[in-house]
């Protein structure tokens, strides 16, 4: 299943560790960065290594990653690239950080015997470089999806975001274009700090579906509802996807290409593409 929903979890926090298992995230994100202080650092090394371990390889869901450090990502990949992770996060990311990550996990790869590959990269773009090279970040090797960084970059470019945060709209649009692009999946929104709002998380969630993301990292299991039932389709929306799928499979067995909704609105590819990209969701 790709995953709907990114649980942050501080890796030199056992507790919260502990309880991260039991939540309702698609996926946890070990965190050795933000969350973490500079003291504590190699603590949450070890204890992210050690939560991998012994989840297993057989894991499925919750999928396991770690944000790395930017500053230290070599030394930190090194210590957490271990059977069973699913891939690290790479902050501030750009080309060069990449290649450098890409390095990293190719030699954690050949040390525990897995195959080239095996580790995947969610490049979080929170940088003007990072956004200004999007399209290179989203081609670089093991990327399979891009996250954003809303805070860090309205910080570096001197935005004052409101509650809808729209003054960041048009570099979303650039992340989710970029992510098209490499043919990558659709991209990761940012955290809401509004733990106990569930209003505001449940519509700025549907912003961002609409604007073509869909998955968001959370900062608390609380989030995690909501989040998870943004994206995924309703019962009426899964059931008029359905519905168009099979006007136009019955069109094209009259050897027609053209079908009509309920509606009597023309059914045409685009519509079609979205209809199975909702029963993709849905599964």
């Amino acid at each position: 299943m790709t995953p709907r929903s990114y649980l942050y979890v501080p890796a030199d926090q056992s507790d919260k560790l502990a309880k991260s298992r039991g939540s309702e995230a698609d996926a946890l994100i070990l965190d050795l960065e933000d969350a973490v202080a500079a003291g504590s650092k190699e603590t949450a090394r070890k204890q992210a290594a050690e939560f991998v371990v012994s989840t297993g390889p057989e894991q499925v869901a919750p999928a396991l990653w770690v944000r790395v450090n930017a500053e230290t990502v070599e030394d930190d990949v090194a210590a957490v690239a271990v059977p069973g992770l699913v891939g690290v996060v790479v902050p501030k990311a750009d080309p060069a950080i990449l290649a450098r990550a890409d390095a990293a996990l190719t030699r954690a790869e050949s040390s525990h015997g897995l195959g080239a590959g095996t580790f995947a990269v969610l490049a979080l773009i929170e940088s003007a470089l990072g956004v200004a090279r999007a399209e290179d970040v989203a081609a670089a090797p093991r990327v399979v999806r891009l996250g954003l960084g809303e805070a860090d970059l309205a910080g570096e470019l001197g935005l004052r975001p409101g509650p809808a945060r729209e003054e960041l709209w048009p570099i979303r649009s650039r992340i989710v274009v970029a992510s098209a692009v490499a043919g990558i999946l659709a991209p990761v929104g940012p955290v809401d700090t509004a733990v106990r709002d569930t209003g505001q998380l449940q519509e700025t969630t549907r912003i961002l579906l609409r604007q073509g993301f869909r998955a968001r990292t959370a900062i608390s299991p609380r989030q995690l509802a909501v989040i998870n039932e943004v994206f995924t389709p309703d019962a009426a929306e899964l059931a008029e996807a359905r519905d168009v799928l099979d006007r136009l499979a019955e069109a094209e067995r009259r050897g027609s290409g053209v079908a009509l909704d309920a509606a009597g609105r023309l059914i045409d590819a685009a519509v079609a593409r979205t209809a199975r990209e909702v029963v993709g969701r849905a599964r």
